[in-house]
């Protein structure tokens, strides 16, 4: 999803990128992977609740929710 949304333009991911992590980077904690999979679920979420497609902002605030809570996870 996120390469199709970057191939079309519709999409800069700023938050992902900005975490450096992607699935190759075993050395990273689940918990890591498992915050940036919630960033990146946010943000295509966010990218489709401006098209056609109904219900996606919810989507987006429910994935911001459990970002913050694999965040707090991290902290412990």
């Amino acid at each position: 999803m996120k390469m199709f949304f970057e191939d079309k333009g519709k999409g800069e991911f700023s938050q992902y990128h900005s975490l450096q992590i992607s699935p190759v980077h075993v050395h990273r904690s689940k918990a890591e992977h498992k915050h940036a999979i919630f960033i990146l679920g946010k943000e295509i979420a966010t990218i489709m609740s401006h098209d056609e497609f109904s219900g996606a902002g919810r989507t987006s605030v429910r994935m911001q929710e459990l970002a913050c809570r694999a965040a707090d996870e991290m902290a412990k």
